[in-house]
């Protein structure tokens, strides 16, 4: 059973306890996939005590009825921030990104403004219903309706005529007599989204923030396309093999690729880019991907409750039109970490192991690293300035021999602690003896 923060509250000769037991890392976790299995090829060891735990990383659920009411001594870590849902849930999201923009706006920025132009045009139903029917009437087209609080793909449909929108506005989630209506976004479709082999994707990037107050953000550096089965089509709105291309909702398909699961990794994604537009025209691609990451978490930023025991891993998920425009479609707290492929699984393994050494429960870091494995560091108190001799403005897609470069890394950090202890010895020893 989970206890309280009375019953966390362990106490070793009278005193809270402020550093950790000696021995392995101890974890707790309800999830049983990538993580568990990175986990414990580190040789940490599963506990199902959150007072016992170094690192508890836990649902949505735990964060909502537990965290609150559990006490963390200075070295636990918890894998999400309280209010992480102020820019993971597509509301929260959109009506974020809306009021930064305003502010900007309102302080005569209007340069920075007009950059938070990478998410469609968005409204929170059934609340601002009747400013998207004005929308609608006005600009016409496809519209596509999420279900806020749901993922994977489920609940999404997409709709091009008003009538569409009434009926359902009168089914159950709008009757007035029935339970209270489901929140959902109604927001343009992205009508012209780049195609490769005629099919849609989108792209899953992973990125982690350590801090909000400062804004501390590690971006990883690989990542993968996720392909719809069906070829682009706008004729078939109802098609979701076309426009919707979550994993859970492909691998339905009769066509399904198990082999690949349906995805591309970034690497190869960027050099087929390279060939078709050039390496200076893509190169801004990844550079503005990465900007719109960062801008989104700019607006947060003041929102999010910082807290020196929390961290969070975004699974962040970007499309990418005809004209190389770069368009947020949502962040996830959660991202999935059960793999569907050999090299998906050996992806995920990978990426969580460096963001554990990022976390550093072993403390073997000083905390000022540009780059962990496959984390770059991109924002610390300001953008990251990268080498100006590179030719490069972002490292995502780029390769790295991350187990060489961990190697270097620790063995570099574990001779500048020893001779520190050798300094302190050394001062500790020089006074004279009476």
């Amino acid at each position: 059973m989970m206890k309280d923060w009375k019953d966390a509250d362990r106490r070793v000769g009278g005193l809270r306890r402020k550093t950790r037991a000696p021995g392995p890392i101890r974890f707790r976790t309800t999830f049983r996939n990538c993580i568990l299995d990175t986990l414990k090829r580190r040789g940490w060891k599963e506990v199902e005590d959150d007072s016992e735990c170094d690192l508890n990383w836990m649902d949505r659920d735990w964060i909502r009825e537990r965290f609150d009411r559990v006490h963390l001594e200075p070295f636990q870590k918890v894998n999400h921030f309280r209010n992480h849902y102020e820019l993971t849930r597509k509301d929260s999201m959109v009506k974020n990104l809306k009021r930064m923009k305003r502010q900007l706006e309102k302080e005569g920025k209007v340069e920075e403004a007009a950059q938070f132009d990478f998410f469609p045009q968005t409204f929170v139903l059934p609340g601002e219903y009747l400013l998207y029917v004005e929308a609608f009437k006005k600009l016409g087209g496809v519209w596509i309706m999420k279900p806020v609080g749901k993922s994977q793909g489920k609940g999404i449909f997409l709709v091009d005529k008003l009538s569409q929108t009434a009926q359902w506005k009168h089914d159950n989630r709008f009757n007035p007599d029935g339970p209270q209506a489901e929140t959902y976004v109604a927001q343009q479709y992205i009508h012209n989204p780049l195609l490769i082999g005629g099919r849609k994707f989108d792209i899953r990037l992973y990125v982690l923030v350590t801090s909000f107050n400062p804004l501390k953000v590690h971006m990883y550096r690989d990542g993968f396309a996720r392909f719809s089965v069906a070829r682009y089509d706008t004729k078939n709105i109802n098609n979701t093999f076309v426009h919707v291309t979550n994993v859970a909702i492909q691998k339905t398909a009769a066509d399904y690729d198990a082999d690949t699961g349906g995805k591309m990794f970034l690497r190869p994604l960027k050099l087929y880019l390279i060939s078709k537009f050039g390496a200076e025209r893509v190169n801004e691609l990844f550079c503005e991907i990465q900007l719109t990451i960062i801008r989104s978490l700019q607006a947060v930023q003041k929102t999010i409750i910082n807290d020196k025991h929390c961290f969070e891993l975004y699974g962040y998920d970007v499309m990418i039109d005809d004209n190389l425009k770069v368009w947020l479609i949502e962040v996830n707290a959660f991202p999935s970490l059960t793999a569907n492929t050999k090299d998906d699984y050996n992806l995920k393994c990978a990426m969580l192991d460096d963001m554990l050494s990022i976390i550093d429960l072993e403390k073997r870091l000083n905390g000022n690293e540009d780059q962990v494995g496959s984390f770059d560091l991109i924002y610390s108190e300001g953008y990251v300035k990268f080498d100006r001799n590179c030719e490069y403005t972002s490292y995502l897609g780029c390769t790295t021999n991350r187990t060489r470069q961990l190697g270097k890394l620790f063995r570099s950090r574990g001779k500048e602690r020893e001779l520190a202890e050798r300094k302190l010895k050394k001062s500790q020893g020089g006074g004279k003896k009476v």
